[in-house]
């Protein structure tokens, strides 16, 4: 927005040209922005950051002794709005006068209170020393807007004349003197140390040849017994070694053994036991066979015979062929002759059945009286199976 201003977080916006509250000379504006009113008002901005101010200064002390002190100061215009009016009319055109302005201040309060100081005192208790500066200088940097955030003494001396260092001298001589007597202690006990060193290896070499002589007197003793004990150790394995290869020779021979009876004396009996029975199988066969060839040896024949009867009718039959035979009768004449034919094989059958028995066998294949009867037939005997 045209004319409104804001300062930084580090600055105090000051406005002029109008009439003010409390009968300030302008109004005081800080954290928050203004509008300024153009060609009537006029914005300056002071700043409230930290400054430093350098102090080097000679001084004389209570016994007139020249020192020569530094120290820094950290100032800053105070927050409130009387400090930064009073800032504001002293800095505002020249804010770099500020920490010229403190230095001299400073500058002679440090003089004013080394005066009332000793040497002693100001070197054994410099914040004292700053402590008195602060309180001296506070009420006269509050009338210029300032406010002091530390005061740090950074070095004091005396240049050449020597006093400090003859001030230490007694202090060095007792520290040197202190430094000796501890370095001298430390030496005897060094020393001491070093001995009990030399004694403790000593008695370590001592209680050493002790325990190796021990030691070897041990290990000869051992040999000694070994020596002694070697032959009858060594009988006593080869008696263990023997005893050894002994039941490992037992163990192998059960082994033999059972491995004879799986692979010969087993399969053995399992082949007689197969042949035995085999045996018993074709024997109660040929008893089953000799039974049904004796019951049905008959009924065999007369099938064959029945099986033959037209062969017998064809061969008389052919026999007729070549014969001169006269039929007066015709068809009538020719029936009567196949039937002729017909009936003469029949009588050949009936009479070859008739003369005809079937002979038997025995168990153990003789032939019986009823086969002896009739040696011309052939007859049927039972086909041993393998």
């Amino acid at each position: 927005m045209f004319g409104y201003r804001v300062p930084a977080p580090d600055q105090a916006m000051l406005i002029s040209g109008g009439k003010n509250r409390g009968g300030m000379p302008f109004k005081v504006v800080t954290g928050h922005g203004g509008f300024i009113l153009p060609f009537f008002r006029k914005v300056r901005f002071l700043t409230l950051a930290m400054c430093e101010a350098e102090v080097t200064e000679t001084c004389v002390t209570y016994q007139g002794i020249s020192l020569n002190v530094r120290a820094v100061i950290a100032f800053k215009v105070g927050n409130d709005s009387e400090s930064i009016v009073n800032a504001g009319q002293r800095f505002l055109s020249d804010q770099g006068q500020m920490a010229v302005l403190t230095g001299r201040i400073f500058s002679g309060h440090l003089r004013s209170i080394i005066g009332s100081m000793t040497v002693e005192e100001i070197i054994r208790d410099r914040q004292k020393l700053a402590t008195e500066v602060l309180d001296g200088s506070k009420a006269e940097m509050a009338r210029i807007g300032l406010t002091v955030d530390a005061l740090q003494i950074q070095s004091i001396d005396d240049g050449r004349l020597g006093y400090i260092a003859a001030i230490a001298a007694p202090h060095n001589a007792a520290i040197q003197r202190q430094a000796q007597i501890a370095q001298a202690e430390a030496n005897q006990a060094a020393a001491e140390a070093e001995q009990r060193s030399q004694r403790a290896q000593a008695e370590y070499a001592r209680q050493t040849s002790i325990v190796q002589a021990q030691y070897r007197a041990e290990i000869d003793r051992a040999q000694a017994e070994a020596a002694q004990a070697g032959p009858l150790a060594q009988a006593q394995a080869e008696v263990a070694v023997t005893a050894a290869r002994t039941e490992l020779a037992e163990r192998e021979a059960q082994l033999r053994q059972q491995q004879l009876v799986t692979e010969v004396v087993k399969p053995a009996e399992a082949e007689a036991e197969r042949v035995r029975v085999l045996a018993l199988a074709e024997a109660e066969k040929m008893r089953i066979q000799a039974e049904a060839a004796a019951s049905h040896n008959r009924v065999a024949l007369d099938r064959m015979l029945i099986d033959q009867l037209p062969e017998i009718v064809r061969q008389a039959a052919s026999g007729l062929a070549g014969a001169n035979v006269t039929v007066l009768n015709g068809a009538e004449g020719i029936g009567e002759i196949a039937s002729g034919l017909v009936g003469q094989g029949v009588a050949i059958f009936e009479a070859l059945r008739a003369g005809v028995r079937q002979p038997a066998y025995a168990a153990d294949g003789q032939e019986t009286a009823a086969s002896a009867e009739h040696p011309g037939i052939a007859t049927a005997r039972p086909v041993q199976e393998t």
